[in-house]
Order: structure tokens, then C-alpha cells, then sequence
């Protein structure tokens, strides 16, 4: 049985020099990762909250024989920076931006799932010139309720004591309730590979610093604002999803004029992954 390595406890230069698998630039100050592939005009991948760029490891390849595909970490998740910073739509934006200008990306199209959809809903409406098209997956942004474990982690000290907790439970517990609806979707080596850089020091105040400021649903007026604009959109929803409920991203697709609503069944949070396959199909349609 191999040691358990505590949560939030290994050094992010250790850390990214054994597990990252992609480049790094310096962005403002702070370190920003990302994984570069394919030839094409040009596709950059924004995961959500929990997840880094593995989060796209089933659409990786399949859309880089397509186009020429950037996936990047946050700032606070993977191997990008840990520095306290102001965490929320703006600052990912801002990150966005400098990156497209440091890499000489004059437009691209956004793919963006759950945080990293709301973060391209709010790239594409402060800077509509540099975005080509929009993919958004059970993207956040509408007025939504907090799920129940969200709540209790935003509680003094209860945050804290569950995700400092040794073991694996909260963190599979959180994939289970909150991200898949096929639970068999979790096996010893997803959850591996999902969770690896919450090992990183200060991975667990930059995620309590996110819940706690519950900027997840308070794009309305950007989402308005985007409907306004002539940005080519496909929505992707999970029929099953708990987190950001199906009805939230048909309220999107009735604001955002002209969009198109792709419903997966038997799919939770996360239908990039768990139907692979037909998401990268469409997706390839889409932004090709």
C-alpha cells in the first residue's frame, strides 16, 4: 500500500516538475500552465472549479487533429501560481487576455466548463474582438442555488477541517454528489489523476477563498449582455447535472439569442467526459 500523501502539503515547484505535463509562462508575476497541441486556428480549454486541464483528457487528442488547442490551468488550480490573489471572473479574464497577447493568439475559441464557462462568458462580453466562437459546458454564470456540501464548506472552520480531513472520502464524496451522474465513472485511477494537484501547498485556501465568495451565479447581466452580441455559442448540459441544474442552461440559452442547446441523457456535471465521444464530435462540428 503506498503512503498517503497529505492534502495541500507538497511544494508546487516539486509537485509540477514530477506530474506537469505541459509548458509554463509568466504571466504579470504569477506562473500559468498549459498544454499546447495540434495545428488550426486556434481553441483554448478553461476547466472549472475542482478540476485542472485533466479535466479535458478524453478531448485532448480528438480536437487537436483539428485545431491548434491551449488548455490552461486557473491561477490557484493545477500548476499555475498559488499567490493569494483576487480569484473570481475578472482576474480569469485578465489571465485569458495576457495569455492570448503573450502567445500572439489575436482570436480564438473559448471552451469553457462550469467556472471556466462563466469565465469565457465574461472574457467573450468585456473583449467580444478576440473570440471566435463559444462553447459552454454546464457552464456557470445564472442565478443558482448553492449545493448542500458548497454550504457546508463555506462554514468557519468547517471548510477547513473537510478538506484538511486525511483520507480520499470528501473528495470522492464531492465527485459523486456533485459531478457524475455514473458514479463507476470515479475509479481509483480518475480520482487520482483529478485530485493530484489539490496535494499542492495553498490548493485548499485558494478553493475555500473561491466558494467563500460565491461569484459562480452572478453573471445575469453578462449573460444578457453576451445574447446582444454576434459571438456563435453552443450550450452542452448534462440532463442529470445537481450542481448547475438543467434548467439553468435553458434560462441561458433563451438569453443568449441564436445559441444551441445540446442536451446530454444519463449525464451529470461533467458530459465532456463522461460521453466523450459524442462532445468531442459535436464539438469538432461546432468550431470547425
Amino acid at each position: 500500500m503506498r503512503q498517503f500523501i497529505p492534502w495541500n502539503s507538497q511544494p508546487l515547484n516539486e509537485w509540477a516538475e514530477k506530474y506537469a505535463q505541459g509548458r509554463f509562462i509568466d504571466l504579470d508575476g504569477h506562473s500559468t500552465h498549459y498544454i499546447e497541441m495540434g495545428t488550426g486556428e486556434p481553441v483554448v480549454l478553461i476547466h472549472g472549479f475542482f478540476y485542472d486541464t485533466f479535466t479535458w483528457h478524453n478531448n485532448m487528442d480528438a480536437l487537436a487533429k483539428h485545431f491548434k488547442l491551449f488548455a490552461i490551468d486557473l491561477w490557484g488550480f493545477g500548476y499555475s501560481t498559488r499567490e493569494p490573489l483576487d480569484y473570481g471572473y475578472p482576474l480569469y479574464a485578465k489571465q485569458l487576455l495576457m495569455f492570448m497577447d503573450a502567445l500572439d493568439i489575436e482570436k480564438a475559441s473559448l471552451v469553457g466548463h462550469s467556472m471556466g464557462g462563466g469565465t469565457a462568458i465574461y472574457f467573450a462580453v468585456h473583449h467580444p474582438d478576440r473570440v471566435n466562437k463559444l462553447l459552454l459546458v454546464d457552464a456557470a454564470g445564472m442565478p443558482n442555488p448553492m449545493p448542500l456540501l458548497g454550504k457546508l464548506t463555506n462554514l468557519p472552520l468547517v471548510g477547513e477541517l473537510m478538506y484538511k480531513m486525511r483520507g480520499n472520502f470528501i473528495r470522492r464524496m464531492a465527485l459523486k454528489t456533485n459531478w457524475f451522474h455514473d458514479k463507476s465513472f470515479i475509479t481509483d485511477s480518475y480520482f487520482e489523476n483529478a485530485t493530484r494537484f489539490h496535494k499542492v501547498k495553498g490548493s485548499t485556501e485558494v478553493m475555500l477563498t473561491i466558494l467563500r465568495k460565491q461569484f459562480f451565479d452572478t453573471l445575469l447581466d453578462e449573460v444578457q449582455a453576451l445574447g446582444e452580441l454576434n459571438i456563435p455559442t453552443l450550450i452542452v448540459w448534462g440532463r442529470h447535472d445537481t450542481a448547475i441544474p438543467l434548467a439553468r442552461g435553458r434560462d441561458m440559452h433563451t438569453l443568449l439569442k441564436g445559441s444551441r442547446l445540446e442536451v446530454f441523457d444519463n449525464v451529470g456535471h461533467c458530459p465532456h467526459d463522461e460521453m466523450s465521444a459524442r462532445f468531442n464530435q459535436l464539438a469538432v462540428e461546432f468550431l470547425s
